[in-house]
């Protein structure tokens, strides 16, 4: 019997999209649904929706590499045993999973590889470039978020039926049909969740059109109007933007009642690669300072002479006391998983290896400094949110993508 071959069923640029990638990513998607207990969506919409993915995450990867940036083998090593060790398991029970799942840990490396890639992409493109002025924040704490008080939050679910930016007049009559389908289907009782799988367009199709829970002031500015208006369980009228045409659901609301914040009393050593530092010279520089700090030499010290963030090294790398969302996830997760008085193995961010210890923890309630800092860290969220949108629509117009999915 002869076997099938693989073959090319996309072009992305310089890159492709194989046969074999798009049914590994089917695969995985239908164990997800399934073990969701939500209905598989024909193989047809399944396949647009993974397609699309792939060719994004082409783009972006191309785009990446293009700006230079890299992931060192040390700092994707960190990265797997990170997520080994969330999962209570050493590397090999991790790959013995893996396997165990179909999943081959070499396939599992490098997809880790991309998501750290692309993560930095972002960071690179779009997060940086995110500014916040003084009076956003005024605005924003005046109004207390414009809806249904400061602490409220809401589930939003999402439907895109998006308009490329050189559609035809005729293709443009084509979305606004879908959309109106969309909300057709809805009134006569449709679920929400299948719909999104079935038919839109956005990046969170798959996970049927969740956005998450978001305060008020996360909520993306052209959805802001129709959620204030809406009770859960209600579905939006057709929402037009420059993208496409929206619909969105309010799923779920809630009162986040917090009054106390915790805060994390924290100092770091930190080693950054250069042009005469490489990579593996910065990592074995912080093992040897961490050798050099459980045989009892003084933290504060050590930074002083040694870190290369300039700003905490003259305060012996006191970072002060620190909240939630105030640092990179890579330094906020080691400084959350730290004991009281322990210092961390060397770790990566994306500004080099460092070593911290925590200090102290403690519950603050919430002064107007804490209030500035959560809506300035809020209103650049919704920034980068609607500018990763844009961003991503603009990169897949400008991409060249041709199918050949009818091949032999």
């Amino acid at each position: 019997m002869a076997m099938e071959l693989d073959r090319i069923i996309a072009v992305v640029d310089e890159d492709v999209v194989m046969q074999s990638e798009l049914e590994s990513q089917m695969r995985r998607v239908r164990d997800q649904l399934r073990q969701q207990g939500t209905a598989l969506p024909p193989t047809s919409v399944l396949e647009r929706q993974i397609m699309e993915r792939l060719i994004l995450q082409k783009i972006q990867i191309q785009r990446a590499e293009e700006s230079g940036v890299e992931v060192p083998d040390e700092r994707l090593e960190a990265a797997i045993q990170d997520i080994a060790n969330k999962n209570q398991l050493n590397l090999s029970q991790f790959k013995e999973i893996l396997r165990s799942d179909g999943y081959q840990f070499s396939e599992f490396r490098e997809q880790i590889r991309d998501e750290i890639m692309i993560a930095s992409l972002k960071r690179q493109e779009v997060d940086r470039r995110i500014q916040v002025s003084e009076s956003e924040i005024d605005n924003y704490i005046s109004n207390e978020f414009n809806t249904g008080g400061s602490d409220a939050e809401f589930q939003i679910s999402h439907i895109l039926i998006s308009i490329p930016s050189d559609a035809s007049g005729e293709e443009q009559l084509e979305a606004r049909r879908r959309a109106d389908e969309v909300i057709t289907r809805l009134r006569d009782g449709a679920d929400f969740g299948d719909l999104a799988i079935a038919m839109s367009d956005g990046q969170n199709a798959l996970e049927r059109g969740d956005l998450g829970w978001r305060r008020a002031e996360q909520i993306p500015s052209l959805f802001a109007p129709a959620i204030r208006d809406m009770e859960v369980g209600d579905v939006s009228d057709i929402i037009t933007s420059r993208s496409g045409y929206h619909v969105i659901e309010l799923t779920n609301k809630r009162s986040g009642e917090e009054v106390l914040v915790e805060q994390t009393h924290t100092r770091h050593i930190l080693i950054s690669p250069n042009e005469l530092v490489s990579e593996q010279d910065a990592l074995n520089r912080a093992k040897q300072l961490k050798i050099r700090l459980d045989g009892g030499d003084d933290f504060a010290e050590l930074a002083r002479t040694n870190s290369d963030d300039r700003g905490s090294a003259i305060d012996g790398g006191d970072l002060g006391w620190v909240s939630k969302g105030q640092m990179v996830p890579e330094f906020e997760e080691v400084m959350l998983y730290t004991e009281i008085g322990e210092i961390s193995a060397p770790f990566r961010s994306e500004f080099g290896w460092h070593i911290l210890q925590v200090l102290d923890r403690r519950s603050y309630d919430g002064t107007e400094d804490v209030k500035r800092a959560k809506a300035r860290a809020a209103i650049a969220q919704r920034k980068k949110d609607e500018r990763y949108q844009s961003w991503l629509r603009r990169l897949r117009d400008e991409a060249y993508v041709e199918f050949r999915t009818d091949e032999p």
